[in-house]
């Protein structure tokens, strides 16, 4: 027996990275596979169609249907407007989209990188452009081993211009998104557009080429941290892929096996019965991260499910049941083990975590379009001018400044009412007139969709507390008469 440690730094006995060995799916068709298609198409069209909808707001309003616009403060999505100062809407749907995460998960494990993670679906149609132009599975292997020359160098130039050209539409729409995108097309192919927007253009399309078309599944593996953080969100009542090894082991190749066993007159009964599994690869031939599902569970399995169409498809040919890889759960696993019938699916998805987790989900939903629906298209924020804090007037009066800032949020200009409570016999006017005009209210006209800032002057008798508590309102003058208060206060002296 050898007592001496182990020399952890001998980097001939130790290897503590893989190289990574290339991945080359073969093409399949079934459910599933029809399912990812029906989802990347979708999920394509969305991404690059939606910044060329338009949406009429008006005269005063951009017409993109989804604009962030960061120039003026906004995020506009069809007939909804959010502001600098209602960004805990962006807040609440970023926690709705984590909570709805946490739904996917649970239920069906990582569904969600499987079928709509984007590095799944562009690295999907990478895969695609891969297999048109260098064949299938056996091909690109027998490409990728062989020498250069003008075939292999034809080849990899024409798939990597239609990568390039994928990932240049691709970052070209992402910056789309963040101004009128026809306007900004034109400026862009004539070279006027902003440096900001080709260096993004640049860096997405970049990303977009590497990880989609080079780094695949070691993005999924190695730099995404959901995989470890799914773990904890799972349970023994979560759909995941699974190999029901109750039933494929031990894994036999079919016919051959059994002529085998004939001519070398082994006694049949003597052994295991068969299992369904012929030990074809096909579950790895069509897997996009290249594992073997026959393993377990394990960090490379996006549960995108093509491995069950190609094991479906290899049992139909040899009159075996299907769903020897299937949707199934660790609770499942031990009823079929004791010969009982598993539960439904749909019995397992609606479940008190799934439906807690829904119910939290839904209600941050419903109470966001709540406040949405019932929100003020007014507001008014007042700040007091603190030097000088108070000023005694020629006629013994105290008067404090502040400035007010009529926030109108439609899309056309409003007129608005500027009144102050919570102090008696006050008096306002503004830095554009004089004491004479004061008045108990104020007139404003504010453009549509945007934030007007005035000097206000508040005069009131020196007999007093040294501090008081007001509250200026304003007031819209049209058919809604929508009202907003700011409070503030009103110092008697320059403390």
């Amino acid at each position: 027996m050898n007592d001496q440690p182990a020399n952890l730094t001998d980097r001939e006995t130790n290897q503590f990275f893989e190289a990574r060995k290339k991945v080359f799916p073969r093409r399949i068709d079934g459910s599933f596979r029809r399912l990812k298609w029906v989802i990347m198409v979708v999920t394509l069209a969305i991404y690059y169609v939606t910044p060329w909808l338009r949406w009429d707001r008006g005269p005063y309003a951009p017409d993109q249907a989804v604009l962030v616009d960061l120039a003026n403060r906004r995020f506009y999505m069809f007939s909804i407007e959010i502001w600098p100062h209602e960004f805990y809407y962006v807040a609440g749907l970023l926690i709705m989209a984590a909570i709805g995460l946490f739904v996917v998960t649970s239920a069906v494990g990582r569904a969600w990188c499987g079928y709509a993670c984007p590095q799944t679906v562009w690295t999907d149609l990478f895969m695609h452009i891969e297999r048109f132009v260098d064949g299938g599975r056996r091909e690109q292997y027998k490409l990728d081993d062989a020498p250069w020359g003008p075939k292999k160098v034809a080849k990899r130039l024409t798939k990597w211009t239609l990568w390039l050209l994928v990932a240049i539409a691709t970052g070209g729409a992402w910056v789309f998104y963040f101004a009128d995108a026809p306007m900004l097309a034109r400026e862009l192919f004539s070279g006027t557009a902003p440096q900001t927007a080709y260096f993004s253009i640049f860096i997405l399309t970049m990303t977009t080429f590497i990880f989609g078309g080079f780094m695949r599944e070691q993005v999924c593996i190695y730099m995404c941290p959901w995989p470890r953080i799914q773990t904890a969100l799972m349970d023994d009542q979560s759909l995941q892929v699974t190999y029901k090894h109750w039933r494929g082991e031990p894994r036999t190749r079919g016919i051959k096996r059994a002529k085998a066993m004939q001519a070398e007159e082994v006694d049949a009964s003597s052994l295991l019965p068969p299992g369904d599994c012929i030990d074809c690869k096909a579950c790895i031939a069509v897997c996009p991260t290249g594992i073997d599902i026959r393993e377990g569970p394990q960090i490379g399995c996006i549960t995108c499910a093509l491995c069950i169409d190609a094991c479906d498809e290899v049992m139909r040919r040899i009159d075996r049941p299907e769903k020897l890889i299937g949707y199934t759960t660790v609770e499942d696993e031990k009823l079929a083990m004791a010969g009982k019938v598993p539960e439904p699916p749909l019995k397992r998805l609606l479940r008190p975590r799934t439906l807690i987790y829904f119910a939290i989900w839904a209600g941050i939903g419903l109470a966001m379009l709540f406040v949405l629906g019932n929100r003020s298209r007014l507001d008014i924020d007042a700040g007091q001018i603190r030097n000088p804090l108070a000023i005694t007037l020629s006629d013994g009066d105290i008067r404090n400044g502040y400035v007010i800032k009529l926030r109108n949020m439609e899309q056309r200009p409003r007129d608005f009412v500027v009144t102050v409570e919570g102090i008696e016999q006050a008096e306002l006017w503004t830095d554009l007139q004089s004491r004479a005009e004061a008045t108990r209210q104020i007139r404003f006209e504010v453009p549509a969709d945007s934030v007007a800032r005035r000097t206000l002057y508040l005069a009131a008798p020196a007999e007093g507390p040294e501090r008081s508590d007001i509250l200026f309102t304003v007031t819209a003058l049209d058919d809604e008469t929508a009202t907003a208060s700011a409070p503030t206060n009103f110092n008697r002296t320059g403390n």
